[in-house]
């Protein structure tokens, strides 16, 4: 089931809000876990089973690794038992990770290892290996990087243990932020999880900040699709179409994901949740470090506090920062999909941070003016989502050499459709990704015709729902 579909805005969304408030306080946290699952499981019931497993391990080597620490700073053990309590909670928190990488690493990157497997076969001249195609679960990127942040957290004094089964389930499948994230950290609703606030000035916000979030889905990241789609396309495209379909990625990328972003934090309030940000604006970005602290939040800094800093992060001079930055960057790229195009676009990023970084953490151009500043990371940006949109090296390197100016035939020629609602999106994308407060700041001071203009787009992103075909997140895919 998605956000930006039928039976979920007519019935699973309202059918769940009037539950909601009609149970107990005390029965709320069951009522969502319950309806995540449900949400959940809508398209496949044995994926559940998958997740439920990851939460069930979690959840006891949670409760094992705080038991084990109060031991320890209760009565004073003796060197011994102290070293024995310690290794205990050492192999919790190993099984943590290793179950939850290793159900990450087989259904996400085993087709993508046989295949590579394969790839290399073939070319010496040998046999492939059979291997049955493993199905994807939707959101297992998510739920696994919460799961196991929970436990490293614990592991390291960072977050209260949980108390209550159901209150740790209904965190892990939480279905506003479930398949797309933003990822939420356990310590940054604990308290919530056990007793949250509700207002109708929350719930009204979540009203409104879903609805903008629809509208950018439906109205803004599905128009942009149609371009992107048709530019990536072709085989080999002119300068023109090149340009012009990266852009329509780009606005498509970012409305799709900052959508559901708003979607899922929009929920969260009506709920009585309050969930991290996970956009800010980032594509007015002046660096591509800048960038990184506005582009998917939660997940960059999940790689920083998880990957970076335990590698050593800037600790151990230049040379070594730059490497961290490096493998971060490579690893974040792989985590995306499973695909060398991903892994060459996680490298293409960990490149700029790491020579940003050699710069003082500016970009080469950080003396030009600053919208001069902001085109050219966009242009960076936009290079880099050549790798991810791209199906395969050949591709994408078609796409940068037309982009170059080196494209086939004409290089101001379209050899696509280019309808006027195409255009007039496209710069409405541009116009509200460049000149416009983003969803956050509308939501806390909205104006009054920016809410008018939300209460009319509303309904016509729902119509426009009904009568268009099925268009599932982008971000589902990782």
């Amino acid at each position: 089931m998605i956000f930006s579909s039928q039976i979920f805005l007519f019935w699973f969304l309202p059918l769940v809000l009037g539950l909601y408030y009609l149970s107990p306080r005390r029965l709320r946290s069951l009522l969502l876990t319950l309806a995540s699952y449900v949400f959940y499981g809508w398209w496949r019931l044995d994926f559940i089973l998958l997740m439920l497993i990851s939460t069930v391990i979690d959840y006891f080597c949670g409760r094992g690794i705080s038991r084990a620490a109060e031991r320890l700073t209760g009565v004073e053990p003796d060197a011994a038992a102290a070293a024995a309590l310690q290794r205990r909670r050492r192999l919790l928190l190993i099984t943590s990770l290793c179950a939850n990488l290793g159900l990450l690493g087989y259904f996400k990157y085993v087709n993508f290892g046989v295949d590579s497997l394969n790839a290399v076969l073939d070319a010496a001249g040998l046999a492939g290996v059979e291997w049955p195609r493993v199905i994807l679960p939707v959101g297992i990127s998510f739920y696994t990087f919460q799961t196991m942040s929970y436990t490293i957290d614990v592991f390291r004094g960072d977050a209260p243990p949980v108390r209550r089964f159901i209150d740790f389930a209904c965190y892990v499948a939480l279905f506003p932020q479930l398949v797309a994230g933003p990822i939420v950290r356990y310590r940054s609703i604990a308290d919530q999880l056990e007793t949250r606030t509700h207002t109708f000035d929350k719930f009204s916000s979540g009203v409104f900040l879903f609805q903008v979030g629809f509208i950018k889905k439906v109205l803004l990241a599905d128009i942009s699709a149609r371009v992107a789609d048709a530019a990536f396309g072709l085989a080999v495209p002119t300068t023109l179409e090149a340009w012009y379909g990266t852009a329509a990625y780009a606005f498509q990328i970012y409305f799709d994901f900052s959508g559901y972003s708003d979607m899922a934090i929009g929920l969260g309030l009506m709920l009585g949740f309050v969930f991290p940000p996970n956009f800010d604006s980032p594509y007015k970005s002046q660096s591509i470090t800048e960038f990184w602290r506005r582009w998917h939040i939660s997940l960059s800094t999940w790689l920083r506090d998880y990957l970076y800093i335990p590698l050593g992060g800037n600790r151990y001079g230049p040379s070594r920062t730059y490497v961290n930055l490096a493998l971060t960057m490579l690893l974040g790229g792989l985590w995306h999909g499973a695909a060398w195009t991903f892994i060459a676009w996680g490298a293409y990023q960990g490149f700029w941070l790491a020579f940003e970084r050699m710069l003082g953490k500016r970009p080469l151009y950080s003396k030009a003016p600053r919208p001069l500043r902001i085109l050219l990371t966009f242009i960076i940006v936009l290079s880099g989502w050549v790798f991810f949109r791209a199906t395969s090296f050949e591709q994408a390197f078609h796409f940068l050499r037309a982009m170059a100016g080196f494209g086939e035939g004409a290089a101001f020629s379209i050899r696509f459709e280019v309808g006027r609602l195409d255009v007039f999106i496209l710069v409405a994308c541009a116009v509200i990704v460049w000149l416009r407060r983003n969803t956050l700041a509308l939501v806390n001071d909205a104006r009054w015709w920016e809410r008018i203009a939300v209460a009319l787009l509303f309904p016509l992103a729902v119509c426009y729902l009904v009568f268009a075909s099925y268009s599932p997140f982008l971000y589902f895919q990782f």
